[in-house]
């Protein structure tokens, strides 16, 4: 069985304190799982590292990416730079986008996610009837190639509208997509014909139960704070939905005043769904031509107040969504300082622990008995590691070292 002995590393605990909890401490993998953790470990191993002046924490995990679309920047431009000015550039130029040109993206951005500390991603696949199930069957087999490396998990991104008979063949399609590979339901009911929420949610509920699947609904993306699809999705899972719900974006739930937040914030956590900020993509197209201009964030400091959930994610990787990103948990956690005010790391547990309840990635822990998905990081303290990102980076998958330094 390959062993790996790290020495002198210290160990981060995000969720309990800002600083390392503990000091400099040996760490024994054998086989691609913590066998031990004590000060000094005497046992032999095949590869023994001095990790002296590193951080150690669980690998990362990103909640919610489009790998489909990563790195289209340049060939799909948004010259709007607002969210429907991107939805317009993807329909203009879906022609260009083919099975194998898909492949090639995702599959570099998925690689350069799994160098710079990510485990898990849970990727959005668009489903159009123009597209058809191009996405799914790409990033399937994305999944398939970079399997040694991360976790990939698979959301429909069902189109509109699904209600009613101009949604026939949108349905039959997500239909389609769940048979051939996707893991989850995802849809955007904010954007159903005539406003109708709560009825494209009602769809998206039934086909997860028809599949006994979960969802992750792209949920009220818009500053209209008339747009509560929150409340109709919190309502309809109280009312008997039994799979995990995940609803990403919220952005308008950010524009309520103080006490209807709370009480939204509490009907969400009554119904146990993860909510995911997306700070990067809502930072870029939300908030134009407005005076004062909004953050265009979700309310994440009632949500968690409540005791909802909150994770992060990227969301998109410099394409028309957003036109830079670099695919690192460090810049999601220090954009979450920055806009939600979360205390640096708080920050860092929305994209370790937080983010993995938010999806199926699964526990791990610096801690004997988990599995051996690490990342360390020259930095003395979570805020330091977070400040800088400092490219001196080690990867463990499975107890295998999979890059040692990244930019």
């Amino acid at each position: 069985m390959p062993s790996t002995l790290l020495q002198q590393v210290t160990i981060v605990h995000a969720a309990v304190t800002d600083e390392p909890t503990d000091g400099p401490i040996d760490v024994l993998i054998v086989d691609g799982v913590i066998t031990e953790v004590a000060p000094a470990i005497a046992a032999a191993a095949d590869e023994t590292l001095d990790l002296a002046g590193h951080l150690l924490s669980p690998s990362a995990v990103e909640p919610h990416a489009h790998l489909d679309k990563a790195f289209l920047a340049e060939q799909v431009p948004n010259d709007a730079g607002d969210l429907m000015g991107a939805i317009e550039a993807m329909w203009a130029h879906r022609s260009l986008l083919g099975v194998e040109h898909i492949v090639e993206r995702a599959e570099r951005a998925a690689r350069l996610m799994a160098a710079n500390g990510y485990r898990f991603v849970r990727t959005h696949a668009d489903l159009t009837t123009e597209h058809g199930l191009r996405s799914i069957e790409a990033l399937s087999e994305v999944r398939r190639r970079v399997a040694d490396l991360i976790d990939v998990e698979i959301v429909a991104l069902c189109d509109w509208p699904v209600v009613g008979p101009a949604g026939a063949d949108q349905r039959a399609l997500l239909h389609d997509a769940l048979d051939a590979g996707a893991d989850l339901v995802g849809g955007c009911p904010h954007l159903e014909d005539d406003g109708d929420t709560r009825g494209a949610t009602e769809v998206f509920l039934q086909i997860a139960t028809d599949h006994g699947v979960g969802v992750d609904l792209h949920t009220d993306e818009t500053l209209d704070p008339d747009v509560l699809g929150l409340v109709d999705l919190a309502e309809q899972v109280l009312a008997g939905f039994e799979y995990p719900v995940t609803a990403s974006h919220c952005v308008s739930l950010g524009m309520q005043h103080a006490r209807r937040q709370a009480e939204i914030a509490e009907l969400v956590a009554a119904a146990g769904i993860s909510v995911i900020a997306l700070p990067h993509t809502n930072l870029f197209l939300q908030g134009r031509g407005h005076a004062p201009m909004p953050r265009g964030l979700t309310a994440v400091a009632a949500l968690r107040a409540a005791g909802v959930n909150v994770a992060a994610g990227a969301d998109n990787l410099q394409d028309p969504f957003n036109p830079v990103g670099r695919a690192c948990p460090f810049e999601t956690a220090g954009l979450m300082i920055m806009t939600s005010h979360l205390l640096p790391h708080e920050a860092w547990n929305s994209v370790t622990d937080n983010a993995a309840i938010s999806t199926n990635a699964g526990a791990v822990a610096c801690m004997p008995g988990s599995p051996a998905d690490l990342v360390a990081i020259r930095a003395t303290t979570v805020r330091e590691a977070i400040a800088f990102g400092s490219p001196d980076r080690l990867v463990w998958r499975n107890g295998v070292r999979i890059g040692e330094t990244r930019s």
